[in-house]
């Protein structure tokens, strides 16, 4: 809430009486997303169907809930099972006026998004960017031979018909107050999860003392799984795809200084010998791992393209 001194984790995830206020802007919010839903399945609004399987990755909330491992996971599954994935995103902050784009671990952030990035360096896959995702996934099907396409955070991308849908929670926030936004963090009513393939719930490095930066949806989770492994942390919590500069990390003193793995990806360019960073990675449960299994036996390539 920028200039009203009112954090959205204090709004959203707390008691807090604005949300009472905000409530009516919320009312629309939520019948206009009831109504852009409705076009779409009454095909009042274009889906586009590929000819090759779709696996979404979305959440219902707006901020991080650890969706980028779980992309990453992903594609490593589907590529031990014999698939050729290529992953699709909107390319938060980047440069719409060259889309699509092709990503490399290489690529700038600020061009591109920095999750991307992340993805293309992790994943080493295809990776393509465009508001549009229909227009960058058929990049990677027609560049890359690629004969199943991942889109990361496209749960409400409507314009993309799916053949699976996983909705990742975060196990500490969850929904927050419930609410719509402005008053809460919904995208979508809490129902919408009913209607998902798999629901993840995301929930429960140095010696010594050390500053922690995270600019992510959910610092405090950074912060605290830092301080179980023993750490005192300097905590330095920057907004979700905070555009960092080297300033940004100059704390006055020789302290190491942790970060994400994602917004170091933002932080290559100007990083200093203390400067880390804590990779993550996904993790299915056997239960869960061996749904998507059954699920993914059921997904076949469309076309001639598999």
């Amino acid at each position: 809430m920028k200039g009203s001194g009112v954090r959205p984790a204090s709004l959203w995830y707390g008691s807090h009486p604005l949300s009472i206020l905000l409530l009516p802007l919320s009312g629309v919010f939520g019948l206009l997303v009831s109504l852009r839903r409705f076009a779409y399945e009454t095909g009042m609004l274009r889906r586009h169907k590929l000819p090759v399987p779709v696996i979404v990755i979305g959440n219902i909330t707006v901020g991080g809930t650890g969706k980028t491992p779980l992309v990453i996971w992903l594609v490593e599954s589907l590529r031990g099972a014999g698939y050729r994935p290529g992953v699709v995103s909107r390319g938060y902050g980047g440069d719409t006026a060259r889309m699509p784009q092709l990503v490399t671990a290489d690529s700038d952030p600020v061009a591109v998004g920095d999750e991307p990035v992340l993805i293309a360096q992790r994943a080493a896959c295809p990776v393509a960017v465009a508001p549009r995702r229909v227009m960058a996934a058929r990049a990677l099907i027609a560049d890359h031979d690629c004969n199943v396409i991942v889109s990361d955070d496209g749960l409400q991308h409507y314009a993309l018909e799916r053949d699976m849908e996983i909705a990742v929670i975060d196990g500490e926030r969850r929904l927050g107050n419930g609410h719509y936004l402005p008053a809460g963090p919904l995208r979508e009513q809490a129902t919408r999860l009913r209607r998902v393939d798999i629901m993840v719930v995301n929930g429960k490095a140095l010696p010594g003392e050390c500053h922690a930066v995270a600019g992510i949806g959910n610092p405090a989770r950074f912060f605290d799984q830092l301080r179980g492994q023993g750490l005192k942390v300097v905590e330095h919590p920057f907004p979700d795809h905070h555009r960092f500069r080297a300033a940004d990390l100059r704390f006055g003193d020789d302290l190491p200084v942790v970060m994400t793995e994602k917004d170091a990806v933002k932080c290559r360019a100007f990083a200093a010998p203390n400067h880390w960073y804590v990779p993550v990675s996904a993790r299915f449960d056997a239960d869960c791992q061996r749904r998507l299994q059954h699920l993914l036996a059921k997904i076949k390539p469309h076309g001639s393209t598999g």
